[in-house]
């Protein structure tokens, strides 16, 4: 009979994997080793590997997790009747918030994918593949010409590549947050620097007040 899994088993291997990728975003895939992670979750390495096999399963668990996730996203986006600016919008907007609580996984899948197997690598391309495809057919939804023109996936890219990057310099504790960010995105896909609001409560400048003249004499 298979052994009987104890209660907790799920959240446990859930921490782990948590933990293993802030490991793997802060130190890089290669260099982290089974040892730190146990001691990152306060287990002994034994006991880690019955909720792992081994480092690689780990790397699958937050790679194949993070694109789940993100395709689960565009299914629940998809199921919503929306014009097509507003589902553009509302996908940028879940995308961003998305990323906001997964930095440490997305770090991961952008610089250690190509650690995986063969095998690994293409199912979660293929996940990757589905979650640009719904972008882009987003943006056709609002100028159809882009299909003909194959510039649907260029500027699908460009968009990805302002939103996959913003954890490198976007601050938690900053005046510009998550949610803000999504509606600049959308502001500045649709209408170029002029639409971006610029006044954004938080992060205006404090008035310099002038020094008043001394009279002469």
């Amino acid at each position: 009979m298979p052994r009987k899994r104890a209660a907790g088993f799920d959240s446990q291997r859930e921490l782990i994997i948590k933990q293993a990728a802030a490991l793997f975003a802060c130190n890089g895939f290669t260099a982290t080793t089974m040892n730190e992670v146990a001691q990152a979750c306060s287990l002994s390495k034994a006991s880690l590997y019955h909720y792992v096999s081994d480092k690689n399963e780990l790397l699958v668990y937050i790679c194949e997790g993070h694109i789940e996730r993100l395709c689960a996203l565009v299914d629940e986006v998809a199921q919503q009747t929306l014009e097509p600016e507003a589902r553009l919008r509302l996908l940028v907007q879940r995308f961003v918030e998305e990323y906001a609580d997964a930095q440490n996984e997305h770090r991961v899948l952008t610089q250690d994918v190509k650690f995986l197997q063969a095998k690994d690598q293409k199912r979660i391309l293929s996940g990757e593949r589905k979650v640009v495809d719904a972008m882009a057919q987003a943006m056709v939804g609002v100028r159809p010409e882009l299909e003909a023109s194959r510039m649907a996936k260029p500027l699908t890219m460009l968009l990805f590549g302002m939103i996959n990057w913003m954890f490198m310099w976007l601050k938690p504790d900053g005046g510009l947050t998550h949610e803000k960010m999504a509606g600049v995105v959308s502001d500045l896909l649709f209408g170029g620097m002029g639409a971006v609001n610029v006044d954004i409560p938080g992060l205006r400048k404090p008035a310099v007040k002038k020094k008043k003249a001394v009279p002469a004499g």
